[in-house]
């Protein structure tokens, strides 16, 4: 992409990691859509396993991934890239076979599935920016960082779409689900390992050797509001349902139309809004994004107030903002943490950012389901305050200095 207003398709794929680095994300996207969204009923479904017991396994699964992400952030500075992108997903692969291996009613296989993948779905994505931040620099990384979302989140959508079409066919169908899920995986990790891309570090070249001392910029302030910005994540998976169907008492078809439509939106605009955002520096854009959701969550408490009939589709409208809020938060985020970070701690820096969003994804079902229960006023409001300071403090926090470029492509990396 020669400037900042064109998406070139080839160039954004050169960028993202090459053709056959994609064609590994949308295997795996699609791998995951197949079983990520019914691993609970499976456990409960399959196993017999009550479903208290599959919801702390899978928590213990997503704490374990957390728990291993800063040992990634290490070895993504010691200069892995399509490694650790392929062992974040050969680990998938262990978790999907032990799934298959536990029969029912045994909950320790069932638990050390899910620990391994959790640790593989916590690590994908520091170890996913961190090789398109070794193949591609500056606005082409943002923009192939924003493709790889909407390519994710696509594949997802249409796993989704195939895995609900087939779980009339019971155990049977679960179990055929998961082992196409190892499959896929498998086969992604494959792909990524032959991309073979090392980064080049510090410690590789006596010029660079020097650099390795330099302090990586405080970004704390960062992380913390990032906390708080992934709440945006899960208002059309948790916060609009539970809303629409216990407040509004609407159909629940109605949250369903929401996240299609936020799915499909994501798909579609993820790319040409990164882009357009281009002319903006990646803190102002995260900043205005942080605006935009917190307007949309005063327009959710707005509309929440029409009650019963008008409230519904007043809450599906002003979802396409929140939705437009989101995108311009994830296009800017990550790449503001991959310009911020110098290249030797860029792992680091990476595994701490997926640390807080992990954080954030993993409390935001208990504060959002805390505040509803307080009221519309409790949840929107809070919402709308706390991302608002979030967005004051990134708007106002000053960089330290210029990042380091100590990074380059050992071999050939998008062929």
């Amino acid at each position: 992409m020669a400037t900042t207003t064109k998406i070139k398709p080839r160039a954004l794929v050169r960028a993202s990691g090459g053709p056959r680095y994609a064609v590994a994300l949308a295997v795996d996207a699609l791998g995951t859509g197949l079983l990520r969204p019914f691993l609970l009923l499976y456990g409960v479904t399959v196993l017999s396993l009550s479903a208290p017991v599959t919801g702390v396994a899978m928590t213990v699964g997503i704490v374990a991934g957390l728990v291993c992400v800063p040992a990634l952030g290490r070895w993504l500075d010691r200069g892995a890239r399509s490694a650790a992108g392929a062992a974040s997903m050969l680990v998938r692969v262990v978790g999907v076979a032990l799934l298959l291996a536990a029969p029912a009613g045994h909950v320790s296989l069932f638990v050390a599935a899910a620990l391994f993948l959790g640790i593989g779905n916590q690590a994908w994505p520091a170890a996913h920016a961190a090789l398109v931040a070794t193949v591609a620099h500056g606005r082409e990384r943002d923009a192939a960082l924003a493709a790889g979302r909407a390519l994710r989140n696509a594949g997802m959508g249409v796993g989704a779409l195939v895995a609900t079409a087939c779980l009339a066919g019971g155990t049977t169908a679960f179990r055929a689900l998961a082992a196409v899920t190892g499959l896929t995986y498998l086969v992604a990790a494959a792909l990524v390992w032959s991309v073979h891309v090392h980064a080049h570090t510090a410690a590789d070249s006596t010029e660079d050797r020097g650099r390795g001392d330099e302090p990586a910029p405080r970004t704390r302030t960062l992380l913390i509001a990032n906390v708080v910005y992934v709440f945006c994540l899960n208002v059309p998976e948790i916060a609009l349902p539970l809303v629409l169907v216990t407040q509004l008492h609407a159909s629940p078809v109605w949250s369903a139309v929401i996240f299609v439509a936020n799915t499909v939106l994501v798909v579609i605009l993820q790319v040409p809004v990164t882009v357009m955002m281009a002319r903006f520096s990646q803190r102002t854009a995260l900043a205005l994004a942080g605006v935009v959701l917190s307007a949309s969550y005063l327009g959710f408490l707005a509309a929440t107030s029409l009650g019963h009939g008008w409230g519904a589709p007043a809450v599906a409208a002003v979802s396409v903002v929140c939705t437009l809020g989101e995108i311009v938060y994830a296009g800017s985020a990550t790449a503001l943490v991959t310009h911020l970070a110098p290249a030797h701690v860029l792992g680091r820096a990476l595994a701490r950012f997926q640390l807080s969003t992990g954080f954030g994804l993993a409390v935001s079902p208990a504060v959002i389901t805390t505040l509803a229960a307080r009221g519309p006023a409790a949840l929107w409001g809070g919402l709308a305050a706390a991302t608002l300071v979030s967005a004051s403090a990134v708007a106002t926090e000053k960089d330290q200095g210029a990042p380091l470029s100590g990074y380059r492509r050992k071999a050939r990396a998008v062929s």
